[in-house]
């Protein structure tokens, strides 16, 4: 311990996170670190290079410190994995030079106006900052695109629509605080439209496949994870989960619809009834509110879990983020020095949809299943537990800046299964509890049939017949959700995973730790679970049993 109260791994993790942040501004303004929000990423493959330069010797350092508690262990082991993840993205996988996703300032202007971390002007000098680099930020990522994958081009040029229009947008606001904003937007404008048409003009020659392969597929899974698990391991147990929980939505729609020896068509006909009661464009972010709010009276009137009032926004997902999920949480940066609500985001059906298929999204997300996205993604899900996360005191940042994606998802799925279990919308009939419990168990298919499409995609060879087939039939799936998650599958890597893997080590911690307590309420054991951070839930359970 040196005299200000520091060790040599928290001055080395402070540093690491400096570089970090320096090296992606955008990252920083998200995690409420604001020194840089006047900057964005320079995506050269120079700066690529040197960043895994950086990496290379930091990871050198790491190894040479020895943690001075268990806490430190736990911190040093998640920034291990996150500086290997870090490294394998820039070189192993490569993928900044075949995504264009991965190269879209969009976000980097909204983040500065969407939430009041700061004085207007102080946000839209920033803004205008960072309108003055994207010609040449974008001008950078063409010089590192190579081979482009067709799928994630397409999803770029339609989320750079969106990042013009929000440019757009915001100009008479700019207006307000910078002299001659109009060329500045004008500028930008041009720049982001004139990259979408030179991606247009790559998608006839776009050849790199999305599949990332068993080889690369398994290591990011390990880095993603925090966890090692071979990918065909993984794959069996899901197989075996995805039985066990077609039995248990089987005996339930046999419950809901009173029939004796229920079965597949019996499980359709429940959910094609509870389809029925669907919302309307207008209707979806009320619903949504008013779901929030039930969910919280039920967690604290059943004591589940400690709520805190911090704020939850129920808003419109912005443009620039559609085309992946139709819902996230979005919480303030851990960093952040003001309060900020989250924001519970929900996108509804695209404009350009055909009547039939906006019908079928409408279905799949009917008023039943809107409760359990609400569990999912707000109370007592992702908004309640990133608020736990918030509140956890360390003597360093590192486990408030790099969660743990199946910490984080496991939790919010497992919230989903604890509320159907303690009766939720009980009060309002059983027929609501158990069409809520229908959803769960439906959703919890999904959760099971995302890592088996993940794993069956990237390595081996699942084609879009086969994966709607699995989806429409054993997961009880609408068409369009279906064809979105073929979609997802194709431009993500390992993150469809994370929900079935956190959710079955966030449920194996709790058991063990009600049987290590007895007597422990669910307040108790969760309140236990959620007190530090968001890290790997083996690192909760290292921590909980120290």
């Amino acid at each position: 311990m040196t005299t200000d109260g520091q060790t040599p791994f928290t001055r080395f993790a402070t540093s690491v996170l400096d570089a970090r942040f320096a090296a992606d501004p955008v990252e920083a303004t998200e995690a409420g670190e604001h020194r840089f929000d006047h900057l964005l990423e320079d995506p050269s493959e120079e700066a690529a290079h040197a960043r895994a330069d950086t990496l290379r010797q930091q990871l050198d350092e790491l190894d040479d410190l020895a943690p001075d508690s268990v806490d430190e262990g736990v911190d040093a082991a998640v920034l291990r994995t996150t500086l290997q993840a870090d490294l394998f993205a820039l070189g192993t996988l490569g993928e900044a030079t075949w995504n264009p996703m991965l190269h879209n300032p969009g976000t980097a202007i909204q983040q500065l106006t969407s939430r009041e971390f700061a004085p207007a002007r102080e946000r839209y000098l920033s803004v205008a900052a960072r309108l003055a680099l994207v010609e040449s930020y974008l001008a950078a990522a063409r010089g590192r695109l190579g081979a482009v994958s067709g799928i994630h081009t397409e999803t770029a040029i339609a989320q750079l629509g969106g990042t013009a229009a929000l440019i757009e947008s915001i100009a008479p606001d700019l207006a307000r605080y910078v002299d001659d904003s109009e060329p500045l937007v004008a500028r930008a404008v041009a720049a982001v439209r004139e990259h979408a048409e030179w991606l247009r003009g790559r998608l006839a020659g776009a050849s790199h496949d999305p599949r990332i392969g068993p080889e690369l597929f398994a290591a990011k899974l390990a880095l993603t994870l925090d966890t090692a698990f071979a990918p065909d391991d993984l794959l069996a147990r899901a197989e075996d989960d995805l039985a066990r929980v077609t039995a248990e939505i089987t005996a339930e729609a046999g419950r809901f619809a009173g029939v004796a020896r229920p079965d597949a068509d019996t499980v359709r006909a429940v959910l094609a009834e509870l389809g029925t009661e669907a919302p309307t464009d207008a209707e979806i972010l009320p619903m949504c509110r008013d779901a929030m709010a039930a969910c919280t009276e039920f967690v604290r009137d059943h004591d589940l879990i400690t709520v805190f009032d911090d704020p939850v926004d129920v808003i419109e997902m912005p443009e620039i983020d559609r085309g992946v999920a139709v819902a996230f949480c979005r919480p303030p940066g851990p960093l952040e020095p003001v309060p900020l609500p989250t924001e519970f985001a929900v996108s509804p059906p695209p404009s350009d949809w055909s009547a039939e298929r906006i019908a079928s999204f409408y279905r799949e997300y009917n008023a039943h299943m809107l409760q359990n996205l609400t569990v999912h993604e707000a109370m007592p899900g992702h908004a309640l537990q990133l608020m736990h996360s918030r509140r956890h005191q360390a003597a360093t940042p590192v486990r408030a800046v790099f969660w743990s994606g199946s910490f984080v998802e496991g939790w919010a799925v497992y919230t989903e299964e604890l509320m159907a279990l303690r009766g939720y919308r009980r009060d309002v009939s059983e027929r609501a509890a158990s069409a809520l419990r229908m959803q769960q168990l439906k959703m919890q298919l999904r959760t099971i049939i995302n890592a088996i499409l993940d794993i069956r995609f990237h390595c081996h060879d699942l084609d879009e017949s086969a994966a709607m087939t699995l989806m429409t039939t054993l997961g009880f799936q609408e068409d369009g959700e279906a064809a979105g998650k073929w979609r997802r599958v194709q431009l993500s890597s390992t993150q469809l995973s994370t929900y079935y893997v956190g959710y079955s080590e966030i449920r194996d911690l709790a058991e063990e730790l009600r049987a290590a307590r007895p007597g422990a309420s669910d307040c108790e054991i969760h309140d236990a679970m959620l007190a530090h951070g968001s890290p790997a839930a083996r690192h909760v359970r290292t921590l909980l049993m120290a």
